[in-house]
């Protein structure tokens, strides 16, 4: 149990060293782009935050470990709006506006409902792959095509020009990537026949959560600076990519079929996108009493997933 524990460390850390240079290289090469702070962080910072969860589920995927494929990314994006955005607002409350409420929350809970529902009829299958990334390339592109503001993108990432390095370190930071999305898979599996757990438990709670460090301490950076729109862009970006992207990308690629496992998880992530979207409407402000609240029903959550 120890040498999975200290495999699973050591994976959780390369994903997280491996995030912050992809997540740094590549928003500095947006940068000459101009584009806006709530668009770099849907995007660029969104999809480089999640490469450790497209790591891990592909990984996973292809082993035949459908469970801590899917539960990793559902795990994620459920650790994403409790424990980190519920965080964040404790430390200063988060302002919120109308587009990133209604058109990118909405988004994001109707492809969660899209997937809930695939789970209970036909499957992840192929056809529900194809459908999430269109989705996702639908989605990128139109943000991308919006009025772009130069010299005005600004942040936690943001604030040097692009160097000749940058492309070298980004693809350095792919290979740590994959050795670490490894580390953590091999070490998942160990650590719940050592514990007695299913490994839909160790995805959806301990995967989860090591593959999430990459948002936290992102967002971290963009809370001590004041920048809500680079956080709540990057934690709903993320979700959408994790399962737009990375789940779809999976099921393309290697499809999960019926886990009947995720059903009971796949409805909390939908109550709990509802939840947030609720919190952050009200007043457009998402305040130290309403994130603590949300870290709550998260904690309550993992309980929940860990020993029922």
């Amino acid at each position: 149990m120890a040498l999975d524990l200290a495999k699973f460390l050591l994976g959780a850390f390369m994903l997280w060293f491996c995030a912050n240079w992809i997540v740094d290289s590549a928003a500095a090469l947006a940068r000459r782009w101009g584009v806006s702070e709530l668009a770099i962080g849907l995007t660029v910072v969104a999809v480089g935050t999640s490469a450790p969860e497209f790591v891990v589920t592909l990984n996973a995927a292809f082993k035949g470990l459908g469970d801590i494929s899917l539960s990793n990314v559902v795990g994620s994006n459920i650790f994403n709006l409790g424990f980190i955005l519920g965080t964040m607002a404790m430390i200063r409350p988060l302002a919120t506006h109308r587009t990133l409420v209604l058109r990118d929350g909405a988004l994001l809970l109707a492809v969660t409902g899209f997937i809930l529902v695939s789970a209970l009829t036909t499957g992840l299958s192929r056809a529900t792959g194809i459908v999430l990334v269109l989705f996702l390339a639908g989605y990128v592109l139109w943000l991308m095509s919006r009025p772009r503001v130069v010299g005005r993108a600004s942040g936690p990432g943001l604030s040097r020009a692009a160097r000749w390095w940058d492309w070298p370190r980004l693809l350095l930071a792919f290979a740590g990537l994959a050795l670490g999305g490894e580390l953590v898979v091999g070490a998942a599996v160990g650590l719940a026949q050592d514990l007695g757990l299913s490994r839909w438990a160790i995805g959806v709670t301990m995967v989860a959560a090591g593959t999430s460090l990459p948002e936290l301490v992102t967002c971290l950076a963009a809370a001590l600076k004041g920048r809500s729109d680079m956080l709540l862009g990057n934690l709903i970006g993320s979700d959408l990519f994790n399962f737009a992207g990375v789940l779809g990308l999976t099921c393309l690629l290697r499809p999960l079929g019926a886990i009947p496992d995720a059903v009971p998880s796949l409805c909390a992530l939908v109550a709990m996108i509802g939840l947030a979207l609720v919190l952050m409407r009200t007043g457009w402000r998402l305040s130290r009493i309403e994130g603590a609240f949300l870290v709550l029903v998260n904690s309550i959550r993992w309980v929940a997933d860990l020993w029922v």
